[in-house]
């Protein structure tokens, strides 16, 4: 059979197309090898010393050459050491840096040390040979490799360690590999041990729930061989594998502890944390001056808030039953933009409304309720909100704002609506009330900055039926009988106690539709539904 000239030309690209094929798949497999084999071989340092000597954001001091005999995890183990000891956390006016990997690299000289830094420190650290340092803020005249930690981390392990610890015995290293690797494949992905003369190190349990943007810490109860936990608090030395570390989304956040906890948490692991070995510090306290230690201590509360709002945490729930908010306030923006088909863009994000912007509706529906009270303005809560006290006595947890019905003609016997033919009125707390562009009711915001609003829709009696001048295009917003409000009757919600229709069940599924109480579902299921899988 004659072979075309076209045909022949085919052949020939199919033929370099799996000859191309081929040795890439080669390179992968040998790629794959040597990262699970880190030892093996005369392999160098992963990449060329840089940064403050050789550009910012790469490695600086001596290169950590690989030993062949004395590694972690056994005399005479020829596939060089098992850990890196990485040091992460320091501040550059103040640090240690240098003693601790003097005090590592002395008990263990095979060891590679590296110490992490967002940028260049200055005043620049001065460090022993066989200790380098990692700059992750990207340079554009280096690749990106240089400023990933995976890259320069060659060993099965990595351990963590604080500023100011010591290692004063050398196997103490080898006792957390035993422990680690005693855990097999379980949860148990972790190992710490505490670090002496410095602040206690506490187990707790961490739950972290996303979709409401918070963290709950509570303390853990100590077992007889160490206690098993998700979270520390506390200076302690921690031992993780270098592939799980490395699968993590932020692997050296700061501050580090929150960090590594809040991403391995929510993987389902634990970490172990250990009564022996311990580590000494000769430092402490760790700063010399009361101005140092402020300085740390204000960095350490911007790290925190930076690293929330990266990780989409509003809310901490500390062990001690304090509270930390890391979202919107009075001063603020809401968290969430212009609202579109009833859908915020938080539920798109599988999430809920922001525990911030519940407490700031929660506070604006208590201060209206409040007002209207006391002005004799009849009201009842309307819509979602009437259906979020039927089912939570509280706001529906995915709401974005407070609804209440009012009566027209009670409008003049309140102070704040009366005169709001047209602008807005600014009181003395800094609520802001105002005549709704969007149609004939009222609004009252949180804040001049932050616009979460409570909604006041006047009714009026007409031939026994309460109706209104303005209708959005809502399957809920239709008139109704007034003997739904004879007589109002009172409800918990928010808490605080409102009032609301007498016969609820009857008043939302005539609104909303027969069981919609039992039933959830949010705004717009056209756009976004509701997995009840997941309640």
């Amino acid at each position: 059979m004659r072979v075309s000239f076209c045909q022949g030309l085919l052949t020939g690209a199919i033929a370099l197309n799996l000859l191309i094929l081929y040795y890439v798949s080669r390179a992968q497999q040998q790629m794959m090898e040597k990262r699970r084999n880190p030892g093996r071989g005369s392999r160098k340092a992963a990449l060329p010393a840089s940064g403050l000597g050789g550009g910012i954001g790469g490695l600086v001091g001596v290169g950590v050459g690989i030993i062949g005999a004395g590694g972690v995890g056994g005399e005479g183990n020829s596939r060089g050491p098992r850990v890196t000891v990485l040091l992460r956390e320091f501040e550059n006016f103040e640090n240690y840096v240098g003693d601790v990997a003097r005090s590592f690299l002395h008990q263990r000289p095979e060891l590679p040390f590296l110490a992490v830094s967002d940028t260049p420190p200055y005043p620049p650290l001065s460090l022993p040979e066989g200790a380098r340092l990692l700059v992750l803020s990207p340079s554009p005249e280096q690749p990106p490799q240089a400023h990933r930690p995976e890259f320069h981390v060659q060993t099965e392990f990595v351990l963590l360690v604080p500023d100011g610890v010591e290692l004063e015995q050398g196997r103490a290293v080898e006792r957390l590999i035993r422990e680690l690797e005693g855990e097999g494949g379980g949860p148990v992905r972790l190992v710490a041990a505490p670090v002496l003369a410095r602040s206690a190190v506490q187990c707790l349990h961490l739950r972290v729930s996303l979709r409401e943007w918070t963290a709950t810490y509570n303390p853990a109860a100590s077992g007889s061989s160490g206690s098993v936990c998700t979270a520390l608090q506390g200076d302690a030395v921690i031992l993780i594998r270098s592939e799980d570390l490395f699968n993590l989304s932020v692997p050296l956040g700061r501050p580090l502890l929150p960090s590594l906890f809040i991403q391995t948490s929510l993987h389902g692991w634990k970490v172990k944390l250990l009564e022996s070995p311990c580590f000494s510090t000769s430092h402490q306290p760790l700063f010399s001056s009361a101005h140092n230690q402020w300085k740390a201590d204000s960095h350490l509360k911007e790290a925190t808030s930076r690293l929330m709002r990266n990780f989409g945490l509003k809310r901490l729930l500390l062990a001690d039953g304090k509270e930390q908010w890391h979202g919107c306030g009075k001063e603020t923006a809401r968290c969430f933009g212009t609202v579109r088909d009833d859908t915020p863009e938080y539920l798109y994000l599988e999430r809920w409304t922001p525990p911030c912007c519940l407490r700031a509706l929660r506070e604006t529906t208590k201060y209206v309720i409040n007002i209207l009270e006391s002005s004799g303005v009849r009201y009842w809560l309307e819509g979602g909100s009437l259906l979020g006290a039927a089912r939570h006595q509280d706001i529906i947890p995915w709401d974005y704002d407070v609804d209440l019905g009012i009566y027209l003609e009670d409008v003049p016997n309140c102070d704040y609506l009366k005169n709001l033919d047209s602008g807005s009125l600014v009181d003395s707390n800094g609520y802001v009330w105002e005549r709704a562009v969007e149609g004939d009711f009222y609004r009252v915001q949180y804040s001049e900055a932050n616009h979460l609003h409570v909604d006041l829709w006047p009714f009026y009696l007409r031939n026994g039926v309460m109706t209104k001048d303005t209708w959005m295009e809502h399957k809920q917003d239709v008139e109704f009988p007034e003997h739904f409000l004879q007589p109002l009757v009172p409800m918990p919600f928010a808490g605080v106690t409102a009032y609301g229709p007498n016969n609820h069940r009857a008043f939302l599924e005539l609104k909303f539709g027969e069981g919609v109480i039992e039933n959830p579902q949010y705004p717009n299921p056209a756009k976004k539904r509701l997995d009840r899988s997941r309640l």
